[in-house]
């Protein structure tokens, strides 16, 4: 992680790009023919607040350098056909830089492949393709090492107990959810006590915590979640239990929801990502691509931040009061 290549550098050192004024265009909308350099987004949905947050960063960049952002997305989480058809597409109405939030790390390395063929500058945000350098760079988190912060402020809550843990994971398959999963129990070696998939939804997650929570109860002291929404359903799990305030919750994401159950005391952390960073990044590339031919590459990573109200020896973290200034960056 952290690798860049020289190219990525010289691209890091841009500072004055053209600017001007554009509306962005529906995935629906052809090219204007005006010369404008055309940007293509895949998230992997259009309706989590978190990919919301990403695409809408993207547009105000692309308005900033006089860019059209042409944004597209799979109709749910996992879905990579939709993906694929959506890389086709902005192929198709000629995008010349195409930023994808891979569902499947796999599944849609064919139609990069074709894209990159085709002299399409392809870049990952938020998710690694398997393997990474299917695409010409990725813009991300450190998956593996947010897991880990979550895992390490779990453990230290603890207080000299032994996590016995739920852990509430992602899609199953999930290049992002492994990666999470892997660092929290690696960081606070939990007893496992249940592992369930949860999409990331807050729904399933509520409904995963409620038929754990029959098995083990008594037991449980600390959950993992995979992501905000998950962490508020298992949140909503113990609330019903009377258990809410005998076990310690971690999570990931950073939005300014999750930054406030923080605050109200249902999270007891949360790792903060910036995906306004990642996106703007990325429409940077994109332009500099179109003005000089100079393509990024390798691995640039998007910075974290542990977000809590109770700090803990050693281990470096924000207040909820910084949390909600900067939520998503």
């Amino acid at each position: 992680m952290g690798r860049r290549g020289p190219a990525l550098l010289a691209a890091l050192t841009v500072a004055a790009l053209a600017v001007g004024c554009t509306s962005t265009k529906s995935g629906s909308d052809e090219s204007t023919g005006d010369g404008k350099t055309k940007i293509g987004l895949v998230t992997k949905t259009d309706s989590n607040p978190y990919f919301v947050a990403l695409r809408d960063a993207a547009k105000a960049e692309a308005d900033k350098h006089g860019a059209e952002l042409v944004a597209l997305a799979g109709k749910f989480d996992g879905d990579n056909d939709g993906q694929v058809a959506a890389i086709e597409n902005l192929v198709q109405q000629g995008a010349k830089t195409i930023l994808v939030t891979p569902n499947n790390s796999t599944g849609i390395l064919g139609a990069i492949k074709k894209a990159r063929d085709r002299g399409v500058l392809v870049i990952a945000l938020d998710t690694e393709t398997d393997p990474q350098d299917a695409v010409d760079a990725t813009i991300a988190t450190d998956n593996t090492n947010a897991g880990r912060l979550q895992g390490q402020y779990v453990k230290a809550a603890l207080n000299g107990q032994p996590a016995r843990s739920i852990l509430l994971d992602g899609t199953p398959g999930s290049t992002v959810s492994e990666q999470r999963h892997a660092g929290f129990v690696e960081a606070a070696q939990p007893e496992n006590l249940g592992t369930e998939a949860t999409n990331g939804e807050q729904n399933k997650a509520q409904q995963a915590t409620e038929n754990l929570l029959q098995r083990v109860a008594g037991s449980v002291n600390s959950i993992y979640t995979l992501n905000e929404p998950a962490a508020r359903g298992a949140y909503s799990a113990l609330k019903a239990k009377g258990l809410a305030d005998k076990v310690v919750i971690g999570s990931i994401d950073g939005s300014c929801d999750g930054v406030n159950a923080v605050k109200n005391g249902e999270i007891a952390v949360t790792v903060m990502q910036f995906p306004k960073k990642m996106a703007e990044q990325g429409v940077r590339f994109a332009i500099e691509f179109a003005e000089s031919g100079e393509k990024p590459t390798g691995f640039v990573e998007t910075e974290t931040a542990v977000i809590t109200d109770k700090p803990l020896a050693g281990i470096d973290s924000k207040d909820t009061a910084w949390g909600l200034e900067n939520c998503w960056g």
